[in-house]
């Protein structure tokens, strides 16, 4: 009998622990005062969590409802906050069994700042791990499971947020005005984590980067600069090792399996004859093995990464977002996604990765284009693939009816079916494309050619770091090898590009090339705000021009690979009978345009006229 008594009272001992609620996180961590939409939805985690019973006492925030879901270790709330709520702190309880857990939720005060980018912009793209090192201590932390190792070119390098922020006069000298960083967040995965795209905590920044002060400070530095920071997102999926997989909050938190791999056509999404199974597979297909494809469909989620992306707004002073993988999640959700940070947040520019082919396929992700119907995006900017494809083949390429100069006039002719293409990303590489002075062959002449169009083109130009060093790389050798560490930017490094007198004068020609034009474009309106006019390209050369009302710039581009060409100027008179001579940027020499003008083969004149 006395074994049956203690066996009794040690499983009701038991019950009683096994039972017991534990609070370990609830997100958004803090929230904001004076946002347009007062509504908030908690995530909140712990063991048993689902068993307490949830009150806030407070005459302005309002437990509007708990939401209960299948894993009894979370709880969703819904909060009111009243519009004449005051920053500070609220009490969340949670109670079980007479015992109370008591968690501090602040609010701060919502700031106001002009947000956005445009073609006014030059973008800087930084690989965060391969820029430069401003913190060694910060490499290998205990917790995290990838060490540092330089020596693999898939490994973590070291490079920081702290790195950017010491080197940020060289990147402004250069005539930048935002920068663009790949995923600074917790990658904490055990290998293959440095390019950021494998998200386990969705509010931590990756400490081998730093942390969220530091990031912080960086969007502080750059706009005490008048300079711009644009964060990389991604909804689509996250890490397997993400913090949540181990504990899944429903079933349908994810979509299929890591069996169940995508299709990657992006082109199924506005095929009107796709099959239901091929749009499956692109939509809910994971993206990797190691990274489960998100279910945007669960209004829990869906929440959960709207308020997220709105969170990193205000708390960092974001300008714009540049958003991964856009075409892969439910396009119904990506719309609201945009409706909803733009309510917030009108001025702020939502930019999203469409890696298609064709300009069709393009714009149909763009808002307010010609082609999708009923469906509308509220995207304001797209990647511009179909313009890269161009520019990286055509100074490779002789020129034909549709080949060399013509590919680049061929694409750009279909600008119709955007909805503003002044907004398209434009850009000559990035961290998934071959480099591209690898790409014309490390051919001086033709990489001054791509440059010439890429500031002065239609749309928004990105320059990928070191590319400004003529920095080499090839895709299908690994991404590593196309991503690699800015030289300078570690302390053993033998060379240090950061210094004019350290670099090849190759490198500094380039450097220069680019400084000139991207600090004149700056203060050239029809470049920034002009609208854009182009002839179609004849015996090796294209001309464009940009223009305003007042003022014009022009553009000529000699294809030919060793033959000089004399240009007739009467083609182009409903733009030249306005002026008189046109000064060339790169030279200051003045040039009749009432004459032919003369330029040399595999070369790019920029001349601003004047009346």
């Amino acid at each position: 009998m006395k074994k049956l008594i203690i066996f009794t009272l040690l499983l009701a001992s038991t019950t009683l622990f096994a039972q017991k609620i534990i609070l370990e996180r609830i997100e958004p961590p803090f929230w904001w005062v004076g946002m347009h939409n007062s509504e908030l939805q908690l995530l909140v985690y712990g063991k048993n969590i689902s068993q307490s019973e949830v009150a806030i006492h407070s005459e302005t925030i309002k437990l509007k409802k708990v939401h209960h879901v299948e894993n009894k270790n979370y709880l969703f709330l819904d909060i009111e906050i009243a519009e004449n709520t005051q920053p500070g702190n609220f009490e969340i309880i949670f109670s079980k069994n007479e015992t109370d857990l008591t968690f501090q939720y602040e609010l701060k005060q919502k700031t106001e700042q002009k947000r956005g980018f445009s073609s006014a912009d030059f973008i800087y793209l930084i690989m965060p791990d391969r820029f430069s090192n401003g913190n060694p201590k910060n490499d290998s932390p205990e917790k995290i499971s990838e060490k540092a190792d330089r020596n693999n070119p898939d490994g973590r390098h070291g490079g920081d947020i702290q790195g950017i922020i010491n080197h940020l006069d060289y990147i402004q000298q250069l005539g930048i005005t935002a920068l663009w960083l790949n995923p600074t967040v917790e990658n904490n995965n055990p290998n293959y984590s440095y390019h950021g795209y494998a998200i386990t905590d969705f509010y931590k920044t990756d400490p081998r980067s730093g942390n969220d002060s530091e990031y912080k400070k960086l969007s502080d530095e750059l706009h005490k600069k008048n300079m711009k920071l644009i964060m990389d997102m991604i909804f689509n999926h996250c890490s397997i090792n993400h913090w949540w997989m181990n504990d899944i909050p429903m079933n349908d938190w994810t979509n299929t399996n890591s069996e169940f791999r995508s299709n990657f056509r992006g082109s199924t999404v506005p095929d009107i004859h796709a099959s239901n199974d091929d749009i499956k597979r692109m939509t809910e297909g994971w993206f990797d093995k190691h990274m489960p494809d998100l279910n945007q469909n669960n209004p829990f989620l869906a929440e959960y990464l709207i308020q997220n992306s709105i969170w990193w707004i205000e708390f960092a002073g974001l300008d714009g977002i540049r958003m991964d993988t856009y075409p892969y999640p439910f396009k119904e959700f990506m719309t609201k996604w945009t409706e909803r940070v733009h309510k917030e947040y009108p001025d702020i520019t939502l930019l999203g990765e469409t890696w298609l082919q064709k300009p069709a396929f393009t714009a149909y992700f763009s808002e307010n284009n010609s082609i999708s119907g009923n469906y509308n995006s509220g995207l304001n900017s797209v990647t511009d693939f179909p313009l890269y494809y161009a520019t990286r083949d055509a100074f490779n390429q002789q020129d034909g009816w549709s080949e060399g100069l013509a590919s680049i006039y061929y694409i750009l002719a279909q600008d119709f079916l955007y909805g503003n293409p002044y907004n398209n990303l434009i850009f000559l590489d990035n961290h998934d494309l071959d480099r591209y002075y690898t790409s014309v062959g490390k051919d001086i002449k033709k990489m001054k050619m791509g440059l010439a169009v890429l500031l002065t083109m239609r749309g928004i130009p990105m320059l990928y770091y070191g590319t400004e060093l003529l920095t080499e790389g090839e895709e299908h050798k690994g991404h590593g090898y196309i991503r690699t560490d800015f030289p300078g930017g570690w302390k053993e490094d033998k060379i240090n590009a950061f210094n004019e007198e350290e670099r090849t004068f190759e490198q500094n020609d380039s450097y220069n090339y680019i400084k000139t034009i991207a600090t004149w474009r700056k203060t050239s309106k029809p470049v920034t705000e002009g609208k854009f006019m182009h002839f179609v390209p004849e015996n090796n050369v294209y001309v464009y021009f940009r223009y305003t009302n007042n003022e014009a710039v022009m553009f000529i581009l000699n294809n030919h690979p060793s033959e000089k060409r004399l240009i007739n100027t009467n083609r182009f008179s409903e733009i030249l009978n306005n002026y008189s001579t046109g000064i060339n940027i790169l030279t200051k020499e003045i040039t009749d345009i009432k004459k032919s003008i003369e330029i040399q083969s595999k070369s790019a004149i920029i001349l601003e006229l004047k009346k």
